[in-house]
């Protein structure tokens, strides 16, 4: 579909289906190329829209028939489905259709992956399978059979009949279609079972290919985990005889949370200590907790529209953070979710992607599943229940599940629960949901007489759409320390609601030092004057260990900065400080890991461009090599330490305690292969037993180019592992060196390993190449053409994941005018490609301004 032809669907416009659907029927003779689907539909007439064009949706479908009350009819086309004439009262709809799930490259819909079918439906895939009202605010029970040789055949809700080539399957709970589920394959199934709060056993299933089902363990553990957390921490028991998960090769998304069938990436499911890495588990953890908290806040309780997609996503993304806090170390969780969220999200507020948390159109659902609506959209959640109180955030929750079981509701419904809930007026708050951009929090500070006062002021820069921003309730949680780095004054949360506001602490000896914005308390970037002393004593004395971690990393970003704009040597304070923390024995050592870390290139880009100046990726990965080097140098015998006493003379576990030694461990081999010529990271490849260890040591190799014999070895060991072999395109592709990333990346496309069509394999190389700064902006701009060559391949294959991949140009405008010009003039080949899908199309057009 050209650009041109892009309609615009505005949240203002939203009114309800002129029909309740009150039971779907719907049958699948499955085959590759000519699956037919038989649809029995129950429509009455909805009386708040009675009087509304009656229309299904439909796209690549092939209609044989269609009846109404068993009375063949013959619908009219129109874009995106069918119209046809009804009766003024209840009716059945029947038809049937032919879609060919084998050439299906999009992924969306029912479509193939090596042999198996699977669906993915979110957010408009179902229009792909069957004519149908494909919205979120259509609930209905479904009733699936499915008729194929395969041996597994699966679908939503509880089996129940089978036989000789098919399977039925009922889903008592009212659901939208985006959250049907289909899998029909050569599988076999990890088996478990789990005891709920009130008693009732539920079949627990991993469903994977035979050469998987060592991988499983894990998941179903997490997946376990995840069901007694629900039910202790939310109150929430799972409502099926059964639950489902399976792990699909080819997938556009990480994993989907239909009904009591959760499809899953292969690589969000699958671990063993061999293959995955400390970051796999952790992630299979958090996204397995995810979707099964989904069957609440998603399934049980939906949107009404895909404008309030934050409620069900941001709202599960702070349950899924909640739990791996638990699980793991809560103050090190904290500080991953900001850095994923200043990573993605601050860059996407600070753009021409930039959009409110619900959006107020849209031209392509697609390009909307966003890190506002996850990532902010779970500190908005957050936010709410600091302002509230635990005791208020329960209540309300408990409220909403009580008021909105089984109903699609609206941001609206979600405020107002917890107005009623506590009493709290939140028609301020709301702001959060309809204005884009961060807001900047400057900070004023004064002391006289015993009496601190904090001053604060809040600006939200303008963003496409909207030059004029309104105050928003901001919650600063603060902390003061006295000259000796006691807390003289606990954490107090301050609300913040005007443009400026002041608050007074009295009674205090000395002037203190201010630990502001506690536990990163909101989604804002705090503009603060702090000398590199005070910032050295919050490293030392904060309590708080988000601030403390902070304190550190602002000194490491002030060092790097100056490195970059003035060609400064290496601060030794900071080296000292640094150093003071990785020798701690006191303080975690994941959180150590942490704090060893440097800011990341595009974190120093985007703070250059507000700064006014214009970033030279080059001579930002010259600053941060120099600084690595340097504290290489200088905490050489403390790493030496650290990275003996680190280690683990035992099997491999994936518990939290163990990953934060190696995460230590791993920081330390980094620093230290810099100035020993990788000679400790190739004996930790050679002796390793466990992925974390052996892609650890490879990557320091790749990091000083000494990596070629290990390459060679890896590919040989994993080549029949996809998932393993997506880190070793990835690794490659993201730590290419600078001058050569073009020339590297084209390599890695000509291997015959290179299933450019899997969106795994080719988000491996071609993320990896958008994560590589100075590669990716080499003053030839080799590789902005290079990226934009495979996105016009990729498009009509697969928009979804093109369109995603098209954000690599999103920071356009920060540079040179001879890299604008470069990356404008891709863009621009993008927008002219014919026949360019509308996901696409969207994307270039936003970050052209267009």
């Amino acid at each position: 579909m050209s650009q041109d032809s892009q309609t615009t669907v505005f949240l203002a416009d939203y009114a309800p289906f002129t029909h309740r659907v009150t039971q779907v029927h719907l049958t699948f003779r499955l085959a590759p190329q000519a699956t037919r689907v038989i649809s029995k539909i129950d429509f009455v007439p909805n009386p708040e829209n009675a009087d509304g064009p009656f229309f299904l949706h439909g796209e690549t479908l092939k209609l044989i028939w269609a009846k109404i009350d068993g009375k063949e009819v013959s619908p009219h086309t129109v874009e995106h489905g069918i119209t046809v004439a009804i009766p003024d009262g209840p009716f059945t709809w029947e038809a049937e259709v032919e879609i060919s799930p084998e050439t299906n490259t999009a992924l969306e819909g029912l479509y193939m992956s090596s042999g198996m079918y699977c669906t993915q439906c979110e957010a408009e895939g179902f229009r792909k399978i069957t004519y149908y009202p494909d919205r979120p605010d259509v609930m209905a029970p479904f009733d699936i059979r499915i008729e194929s040789d395969l041996p597994v055949l699966l679908s939503n809700g509880n089996k129940t009949a089978e036989g000789a080539g098919w399977a039925e399957w009922s889903d008592p709970w009212p659901k939208p279609a985006y959250l049907f589920a289909l899998v029909a394959g050569d599988l076999v199934n990890h088996p478990d079972r789990f005891t709920t709060r009130s008693g009732r056993e539920v079949e627990l299933n991993i469903w994977v290919r035979a050469p998987d089902l060592k991988k499983c363990a894990f998941g179903m553990d997490a997946l376990k985990r995840s069901m007694t957390w629900d039910e202790e921490v939310y109150g929430r028991e799972y409502d099926l005889d059964i639950f489902n998960i399976v792990a699909v090769d080819d997938f556009n998304m990480g994993a989907m949370e239909n009904k009591g069938l959760n499809i899953f990436n292969s690589s969000a499911v699958l671990a063993s200590p061999e293959t995955a890495t400390d970051a796999n588990f952790e992630r299979i953890e958090g996204i397995i907790a995810h979707e099964y908290f989904h069957n609440w806040t998603g399934n049980r309780i939906t949107c009404r529209d895909w404008f309030q997609l934050c409620l069900k996503e941001g709202l599960t993304v702070f349950r899924d953070q909640q739990f791996s806090g638990d699980e793991r170390s809560r103050a090190v969780q904290r500080i991953n979710d900001v850095l994923a969220l200043r990573g993605r999200q601050f860059r996407e507020d600070n753009g021409p992607l930039a959009h409110p948390v619900r959006p107020e159109s849209f031209v392509e659902i697609n390009n909307f599943y966003t890190a506002t609506v996850y990532e902010k959209g779970a500190e908005v959640i957050g936010m709410l229940k600091r302002l509230v109180g635990d005791e208020g955030y329960a209540r309300a929750l408990d409220l909403y599940f009580e008021r909105h079981d089984g109903e699609a509701t609206t941001i609206e419904a979600w405020l107002k629960v917890f107005e009623d809930a506590t009493g709290r007026d939140l028609s301020q708050f709301k702001r959060w949901y309809s204005q884009a951009g961060t807001p900047r929090l400057a900070v004023d500070e004064c002391f006289e007489d015993g009496t601190y006062t904090l001053t604060l002021s809040q600006q939200t820069p303008p963003t496409p759409g909207q030059p004029d921003k309104q105050p928003l309730v901001i919650p600063v949680a603060v902390g003061l320390l006295s000259p000796n780095g006691d807390e003289v004054v606990p954490t107090r949360v301050l609300e913040l609601t005007e443009a400026e506001q002041s608050f007074t602490f009295e009674g205090l000896a000395a002037k203190p030092v201010a630990s502001i914005l506690r536990d990163f308390s909101a989604p804002v970037i705090v503009e603060r004057d702090l000398s590199a002393q005070d910032r050295a004593f919050l490293l030392a004395h904060d309590t708080d260990p988000f601030n403390k971690w902070e304190a550190g990393r602002a000194l490491a970003k002030d060092v790097l900065l100056r490195m970059i704009t003035e060609d400064t040597a290496p601060d030794a304070g900071f080296l000292d400080a640094l150093k003071d923390v990785a020798r701690d024995d006191s303080l975690d050592p994941a959180f150590r890991a942490l704090a060893l870390g440097l800011p990341g290139q595009d974190d120093l880009a985007q703070t250059l461009f507000e700064a006014g100046r214009t970033p030279d990726p080059l001579v930002i990965h010259a600053a941060r090599q120099r600084l690595r080097k340097a504290i290489a140098e200088s905490l050489g015998p403390v790493l030496d330490v650290l990275y003996d006493e680190m280690a683990i003379h035992g099997p491999y576990q994936p518990n939290a305690e163990d990953a934060g030694l190696r995460a230590l461990r791993q920081a330390a081999l980094g620093f230290l292969s810099l100035v020993d010529d990788g000679a400790r990271a190739t004996a930790q490849y050679q002796a390793a037993d466990n992925m974390t260890e052996q892609l650890g040591a490879l990557s320091c190799l790749l990091d000083i180019g000494q990596a070629e014999a290990s390459l060679a070895a890896f590919r040989k060991q994993w080549q029949g592992d996809r998932l393993v072999m997506d880190k070793w395109f990835g690794l490659q592709a993201g730590l290419a060196a600078p001058e050569k990333t073009a020339t590297s990346i084209r390599r890695l496309t000509e291997d015959s390993d290179f299933d450019w069509k899997n969106p795994n394999r080719f988000r491996a190389v071609m993320g990896g190449l958008a994560m590589n700064a100075a590669g990716f902006h080499d003053p030839s701009g080799a590789s902005y053409a290079l990226l934009a060559d495979w996105l016009i391949r990729l498009d009509p294959v697969n928009p979804q994941t093109t369109a995603r991949m098209v954000t690599a140009f999103e920071t356009w405008r920060r540079y040179d005018a001879d890299r604008q010009g470069m990356m404008r003039e891709n863009l621009q080949r993008l927008a002219a490609t014919p026949g360019l899908s509308r996901d696409t199309a969207e994307m270039v057009g936003r970050i052209l301004g267009d």
